[in-house]
């Protein structure tokens, strides 16, 4: 039983690396030749802790206390890449109940797969050396296992009646971590607590360069800046090598101290995969992410150009619709909203009545046609109008929900690129000048923005309305 959060997060660091020790020792073993000595078998630490008092913690905090009297305990996976989050979460356990953790081995093995490590690569076929199926020696990846139930709100007991400690679980954050290193083309290490999203890449473009302004400024407390294939620039080597091979979401990460720089993937357009990316990030346990992208503006009072801050969302993406139903309302998040509204005035300059030339609040709708305007259009349109509808995109309400199916803080901000209800739609020439003029202030709104909602005190950004009257004590 340990008393000190440092303390229990090097125990379980110390577990966690004798594990995925062994088991790489035993597959460069069994592939130089040796013969499999029955099966090899390790499992993921885990934590826990037993409370048998309904005292309350301070309510004013959304995470670090758990619900009622109980056992709770979770499975942990990579303590090298969590340490900080680990040592926080642990830490207002123990202060908020005043009992020790315990540390100690589960009973979930950990697949081999996730014990190879990042840079691990295998050359030809492993079941050619082997001359037997792979997981006749090692633990593979149990998709059975490997789900959303957590987050979802399904109440699943493990093997001795613990209620659930985090809100994933050591192997669905494994899984995540390898499919984002796949998609991003970047090590999960690199990303930041604040993610931007944005479906042009434009807008990636021009985040490489602020990025190098950023680092020729000490004081703007960038250090280094991350691209595909772990492209690293710093302030005393500023050139940016490009990826040989871009990747299906290409991402950039601009590097500050603990984590609190920011990250940007571009994740192309439709909700699906607005959806897949969120997915795996949320593992990371970001403090906020936000969308910047392109939308239809659907008001004849609108302009190209003009600004949409997302109030509500009509999901009509269907992606969730099986983990979130229709009917549960996102919120929007009031910290994250003013951040926003504010970041539009300091960088156009405008504020108060004067700002709503340039923007507007209101419902965005997010859908899964891209030819939507192809259909016929009174279904459509009348349900746009019932839902008093400002914007549509792809995107957006996509992301906001995830957000708030995972407990991340969200939100919208968007441009409107073209009014496909009014016969606006955008020439080729008229769209580059659109996206010169338009995509460096929408991005910058962005960045500041988020620097505001860095220097927020968690307990204040990590809202309560994000969570249930029955959540996990991990954040």
């Amino acid at each position: 039983m340990l008393t000190d959060a440092a303390e229990a997060v090097a125990e379980i660091a110390r577990r966690y690396d004798r594990a995925t020790a062994f088991l790489r020792d035993r597959f460069a073993a069994v592939m130089a030749g040796e013969t499999p000595q029955g099966r090899y078998r390790a499992c993921y630490p885990m934590i826990g802790v037993t409370t048998g008092s309904f005292a309350k913690a301070d309510s004013r905090l959304s995470f670090g206390h758990v619900v009622e009297p109980g056992v709770y305990a979770t499975t942990i996976t990579r303590p090298d890449l969590f340490r900080g989050y680990l040592t926080q979460q642990i830490g207002l356990l123990i202060e908020n109940h005043g009992m020790p953790v315990r540390v100690g081995d589960s009973d979930t093995p950990i697949p081999l797969h996730f014990a190879m490590g990042e840079t691990a690569y295998v050359e030809g076929s492993i079941e050619d050396t082997l001359h037997r199926p792979l997981r006749d020696i090692f633990d593979v990846p149990d998709l059975n296992t490997t789900d959303d139930h957590i987050v979802n709100g399904v109440l699943r007991l493990g093997p001795d009646g613990a209620r659930p400690l985090a809100p994933f679980t050591a192997q669905r954050i494994d899984y995540s971590l390898a499919r984002l290193a796949h998609y991003t083309a970047t090590s999960p290490t690199h990303f930041q607590n604040h993610v931007l999203f944005t479906n042009y890449q434009f807008y990636m473009d021009e985040f490489v360069e602020y990025a190098r302004a950023a680092l020729a400024d000490p004081g703007s407390g960038y250090t280094s800046f991350v691209g595909p294939g772990n492209t690293v620039a710093t302030r005393e080597q500023p050139s940016i090598p490009s990826a040989l091979k871009s990747p299906q979401m290409p991402t950039y990460h601009l590097i500050r101290e603990n984590h609190s720089g920011i990250s940007m993937v571009n994740i192309g357009v439709g909700p699906s995969n607005a959806k897949t990316i969120t997915d795996h990030i949320a593992v990371l346990r970001p403090h906020v992410w936000l969308m910047l992208g392109h939308c239809a503006g659907l008001r004849n009072s609108q302009s190209l150009g003009d600004y949409v801050l997302a109030h509500a969302y009509m999901r009509e993406d269907h992606v969730l619709d099986d983990d979130l139903p229709v009917w549960v309302p996102i919120p929007p998040l009031a910290e994250v909203q003013v951040a926003l509204e504010d970041a539009v005035a300091e960088v156009t300059g405008l504020a108060g009545y004067e700002l709503k030339k340039i923007m507007r609040t209101g419902t965005v709708a997010t859908i899964d046609n891209r030819n939507w305007e192809l259909d016929d259009q009174r279904g459509p349109v009348q349900r746009l109008s019932q839902a008093r509808a400002i914007a549509l995109d792809m995107e957006s309400a996509t992301i906001a929900a995830n957000g708030f199916r995972f407990r991340v803080p969200y939100g919208t901000l968007l441009c409107v690129s073209d009014k496909p209800l009014h016969g606006e739609l955008k020439l080729p020439g008229m769209a580059t000048a659109f996206y010169k003029r338009q995509v460096a202030q929408h991005l910058l709104i962005g960045i500041r923005a988020m620097e505001t909602l860095r220097d927020m005190p968690l307990e204040r950004l990590h809202s309560r309305k994000l969570r249930s009257f029955d959540e996990t004590a991990f954040l």
